[in-house]
């Protein structure tokens, strides 16, 4: 069963930003967060998609979000222990069961890929492989207008663009750091330095 739990304010670390009440959609039995780092490990028989290819609909993963209105910048880094096919582990921006994205890192077949997934009504996937299995990642996402723009990096220096798509505009999302395990096996995941800034 879906859990939405009110937790007391996370605190960002940087920026001078104001304490922020995180919440979880789909809370993970094993979890913890201290200041800037939150480490889970991933449930098993978790996943996001909507029907695509596939046929079914997943709405199950642990999603750590807050509330934001308006143009914003999120952005986290990832270090994940990724084992089995589709271990995955990111950002998602979400308005409801079948509006949001979510990118980051998705393991499929040995390899980490760099991965986004954009849902209005069913999902797409779209990915860029990468062979040298990187330690961890930064993601950007910047929310503006009606658009997306998905960026990362590997050495929070040099920024890449993954993805710009539609996003429906207005009106208040939800925004922070997602994964899912959907086959047999769980993982360990560590998101630090997630923050969201408001865009002018």
């Amino acid at each position: 069963m879906k859990k939405l739990v009110a937790l007391s304010a996370f605190i960002a670390m940087s920026m001078g930003l104001k304490a922020q009440t995180m919440q979880w959609y789909n809370t993970p039995q094993k979890w913890s967060a201290d200041h800037n780092k939150i480490n889970v490990t991933v449930d098993p028989g978790t996943d996001y998609w909507q029907v695509t290819h596939y046929g079914f609909i997943r709405d199950n993963g642990p999603f750590y979000f807050q509330e934001q209105e308006g143009d914003f910048t999120a952005t986290v880094k990832i270090t994940g222990h990724y084992k089995e096919l589709f271990h995955q582990a990111g950002l998602m921006i979400r308005k409801d069961a079948k509006n949001w994205i979510k990118t980051g890192i998705e393991y499929v077949d040995g390899v980490q890929n760099v991965s986004a997934v954009v849902t209005r009504e069913v999902s797409d996937w779209s990915v860029v492989p990468r062979h040298d299995s990187p330690k961890s990642m930064w993601l950007k996402l910047l929310r503006k207008g009606d658009y997306v723009q998905i960026e990362y990096s590997f050495d929070n220096k040099k920024f890449d663009m993954l993805r710009l798509a539609y996003f429906p505009p207005g009106g208040k999302v939800q925004i922070g750091p997602v994964a899912a395990a959907p086959g047999k096996l769980p993982f360990d995941v560590v998101f630090e330095e997630f923050k969201v800034v408001a865009e002018k």
